[in-house]
């Protein structure tokens, strides 16, 4: 390389010294690999400590191979800035013991200084210079081979056997990933020290790169990696690097512009390119290395993919249990009021966006990983994730359903309650709006990449409030028709009286005519309303079932009201003294000595006793007008009314109770009778008129003596004004009640006072003869009254 300015020299020179900075400017470094061949613990720590954590695929590996005391060290520190321990020149000794690593200052740059080979201390002992070496490349993506000039074209002290062995262990690494494989590549750099430039740097390079192929062709390769090439694997890069003793500037400034290689993108020897990149995120390399390491230890092949492939199950599990627990703490809040019966509103959104972090969070972290792992890792996250919300999906459903069949229910109950409501059309608008929120809450619930479904729980939904609208129909046609029915009772209440007063032949036609009529218009007003009620047939012929069989038991009711005991035979009397108290014209009878009493009581009693059997059954005259409905046996909806039997609500009266009626009624007859009879002889007692002639002849003398006595006339003609004003105010009748009632007290008492004292002295007890005293005091009085009667109408007669 052709010498330099000494300005430029000395200014490359101290910015090459500047490269060797402290522990803290470059990162303290660690010993990843010690001398007992124990991978260290603390490699993730120290690659957060050197902030590359979060670096992703933003970093490189780089590791240095060669013989120990060549250096290489020194010029990891000169390339990187880093801080490894370099040898005393005065004692040639061991310095690196195990395998370090450090980050290079300002790049995002893994540097491994691995122990060198062929070093005395370990004498024989190959196994760590083997597994040092797999374990480099492996790791890394540019190894350094760090190598003296003049050990060119030696095969131990180039190393060749080393490389050897390592070509061989890894034959089955690099073909078994086929493609893959191939695609990643590592490059070999190899960096010749001491360079004097007497053999040109092509012809050492042409020397060490037919060294290598001779080497690969040597290799015992599997038949199906036979015609693999080494330059498939490998790529291969040579530099020489003048003494860093004799020529120490020309040494600093060969560094420096090696240095540019490993920070300037744009140059076309860039070392770091993206083929060379083992694709594991700076987060996972400390678990990797490990791995490697592991089996490298138990002397397995060498297998990258399948460490990448573990490396990638053991970062994306933690990456997807970090994000999980996340996930699940966002959801759980929600899980008490979702239980409790809440629907929550925006839920699908929320959890369309707890689950787009968690994925997020997975794939910022996990994506760089074995992209196979990763995405088999991402498709359990992804079932986790959605078992998670599962719950709360299917919770909101319930609560969504519960609250639809509630606000159905509200709404139909609280619209009936009004005048005017079309029944159907409520049930519709309602069953819509409350199916339609429910729908969109559970596509709003729904989350993408799941199965969920609502269907089954919107058909449970639907058959619900099916039930409830079936179930309010009912009530309402239950409303409906009782409301009807009290019309029809108020309707055919008077005409039904009026009807029945009147005991006529045809009694029976006018009330059933009116109730014909009546039950007409109640059916039409049944099945009007009924229309809006989207009533079956069936449904429409048991209410109307319903509707008669109640109209004729309020029509019964109304006819056992008006046919009672006292009410039949009220007007069984009240027909009798018509047709013989009055005649034809209706004027009052008055009874005299030569009427055919007799006769006209026994026409009377006859015609009145006619009604009895009218009365006894409900049978128009008019066959048209005949009631027919069917009885419990004939309907089974009908069933649940009660026991109904039509035939038997027809008669009013059994034949024994018509027997009783007619009994009665004889016995009242019979009083009739009597006061007939009775009237005839107080009109045929009469005082002769003689009598009064004679009283007026006896009585001349008293009478003058009293018109012409003033005291006496003033009397007389009070008397007269006050007889008078009683015939004027119609007092006769009460006076004469008056009278009687003080008579026949004052006879009753008289005749009580005289029978107690003509009445003998009894043994018997106080109490038994004041018992028989009181028995006997009746009874006589009974008989005192039968004689008195008698007495009386013996002496008019």
């Amino acid at each position: 390389m052709s010498s330099l300015p000494n300005g430029t020299t000395k200014a490359l020179t101290n910015a090459v010294l500047a490269a060797q900075t402290t522990n803290d400017a470059a990162g303290a470094p660690v010993q990843v690999i010690n001398e007992e061949k124990k991978f260290t613990p603390d490699l993730s720590g120290y690659i957060s400590s050197w902030g590359l954590a979060e670096a992703g695929f933003n970093y490189d590996v780089v590791a240095v191979f060669g013989s120990q005391s060549t250096g290489k060290s020194t010029l990891l520190n000169r390339l990187f800035g880093t801080s490894f321990d370099v040898m005393d020149e005065t004692h040639r000794r061991q310095t690196t013991k195990g395998i370090w690593m450090c980050r290079g200052k300002g790049m995002n740059v893994m540097v491994m200084d691995v122990e060198g080979t062929d070093g005395r201390e370990r004498g024989e002992d190959q196994d760590f210079e083997r597994k040092s070496a797999l374990f480099s490349l492996a790791s890394s993506e540019v190894l350094i081979v760090n190598i003296w000039e003049h050990q060119i074209g030696l095969y131990q002290g180039a190393n060749m056997g080393l490389l050897k062995t390592v070509f061989e262990v890894n034959l089955g690494l690099f073909g078994n990933r086929g493609s893959e494989g191939m695609s990643q590549r590592t490059l070999l750099l190899f960096v010749i020290r001491d360079h004097v430039g007497s053999t040109p740097l092509a012809n050492l390079a042409q020397t060490l790169q037919a060294d290598l192929t001779k080497i690969w062709d040597s290799l015992s390769k599997p038949p199906e990696l036979a015609d693999r090439h080494l330059t498939d694997y490998f790529d291969l890069s040579f530099t020489g690097l003048p003494h860093k003793v004799l020529l120490p500037e020309k040494f600093e400034a060969e560094v420096a512009e090696l240095r540019k290689r490993f920070l300037h993108r744009e140059r076309d020897d860039y070392v770091f390119k993206p083929a060379y990149h083992k694709r594991i995120p700076a987060d996972g390399v400390a678990h990797y290395m490990e791995g490697i390491w592991e089996q490298v230890q138990t002397n397995k092949d060498l297998d990258l993919p399948t460490q990448q492939e573990l490396l990638a199950q053991f970062r994306c599990d933690e990456i997807a249990t970090v994000a999980l627990e996340q996930f699940t703490a966002q959801a759980k809040p929600l899980r008490k009021p979702i239980e409790s019966g809440h629907v929550l509103e925006a839920l699908g959104k929320s959890m369309r966006s707890w689950k787009n972090e968690a994925l997020a969070r997975f794939d910022r972290d996990a994506s760089r990983y074995h992209q196979g792992v990763y995405h088999r890792k991402r498709g359990d996250l992804v079932v986790q994730l959605h078992a998670t919300l599962g719950p709360l999906f299917l919770g909101q459903l319930k609560n969504l359903h519960k609250l639809a069949l509630a606000n159905f229910k509200r709404e139909v109950v609280e619209g009936v309650k009004g005048d005017g409501y079309d029944f159907g059309e409520l049930v519709r608008k309602s069953r819509e709006k409350n199916e339609g929120e429910f729908v969109a809450g559970a596509l709003e619930g729904l989350v993408e990449g799941t199965d969920w479904t609502y269907e089954e729980e919107l058909d449970l939904l639907r058959q619900e409030i099916t039930v409830i609208a079936d179930q309010c129909r009912a009530d309402e046609t239950k409303k409906m028709i009782n409301h009807i029915e009290r019309t029809l009772k108020r309707q055919i209440a008077e005409p039904i009286e009026l009807a029945l007063n009147k005991a006529v032949p045809t009694m029976w036609d006018s009330v059933l005519r009116v109730f014909t009529d009546t039950l007409g218009k109640a059916t039409a007003t049944y099945l009007i309303k009924a229309k809006s009620f989207n009533c079956t047939e069936e449904e429409n012929t048991a209410s109307l079932n319903i509707l008669r069989r109640r109209a004729w038991q309020a029509l019964r009711a109304k006819v056992d009201e008006q046919t009672s005991d006292t009410s039949i035979l009220a007007k069984l009397r009240s027909t009798f003294e018509d047709r013989f108290r009055y005649d034809e014209n209706g004027v009052p009878r008055v009874w005299k000595p030569d009427d055919d009493i007799d006769a006209a009581f026994r026409k009377a009693r006859d015609q009145t006793l006619e009604l009895v059997p009218l009365y006894a059954k409900i049978q128009p005259v008019d066959t048209s007008l005949e009631v027919s409905l069917p009885s419990d046996g004939g309907d089974e909806l009908l069933a649940g009314e009660g026991e109904f039997d039509f035939a038997a609500t027809l008669v009013v009266f059994s034949e024994s109770k018509q027997v009783d009626l007619v009994a009665k009624f004889r016995r009242d007859a019979d009083a009739y009778y009597v006061e007939a009879k009775r009237s005839i002889v107080s009109s045929v007692s009469q005082i002769p008129m003689w009598i009064y002639a004679l009283l007026v002849v006896l009585g001349w003398n008293e009478a003058v003596a009293i018109l012409f006595n003033p005291i006496y006339f003033a009397v007389l003609l009070t008397t007269l004004a006050s007889a008078y004003m009683i015939v004027k105010l119609h007092l006769v009748g009460p006076l004469m009640n008056i009278t009687q009632a003080i008579g026949g007290e004052v006879r009753r008492q008289a005749t009580n006072r005289l029978r107690e004292h003509f009445s003998e002295p009894q043994l018997a007890s106080p109490v038994t003869v004041r018992n028989r005293d009181s028995t006997r005091s009746d009874d006589t009085d009974d008989e005192f009254r039968v004689r008195t009667e008698r007495n009386v109408t013996f002496a008019a007669q």
